[in-house]
């Protein structure tokens, strides 16, 4: 298997701007460093989405996917759809001392 395709919604680019404003707004070389961990934890999900954790303890079914992005003190979480056995879907992402997603 050479791997998945990565798509996104537009929600989910949306999170990515507005995670990487606030950032940006501190410290850009910290904003630009976060992208580059979310980035390479997306070619994770490309390589096995399935090593990650069922989202909302499996109620949504497992294809539903969270995947957890350490970062600093804390990190983020991307919720994402196996749509099938080429695509991954990033469909929403926060950071984890949110309550949840937008």
């Amino acid at each position: 298997m050479s791997g998945f395709q990565l798509e996104f919604t537009a929600d989910a680019r949306d999170d990515i701007k507005r995670l990487y404003e606030f950032l940006i707004d501190i410290d850009a070389a910290v904003a630009e460093r976060a992208m580059e961990v979310m980035e390479s934890a997306f070619d994770t999900v490309c390589r096995n989405p399935f090593i990650c954790r069922k989202a909302a303890d499996g109620e949504l079914g497992p294809r539903w996917r969270e995947l957890l992005i350490n970062f600093g003190a804390s990190g983020y979480v991307a919720l994402f759809e196996i749509e099938n056995d080429t695509t991954v879907t990033i469909t929403a992402l926060r950071h984890q001392r949110e309550s949840d997603y937008h």
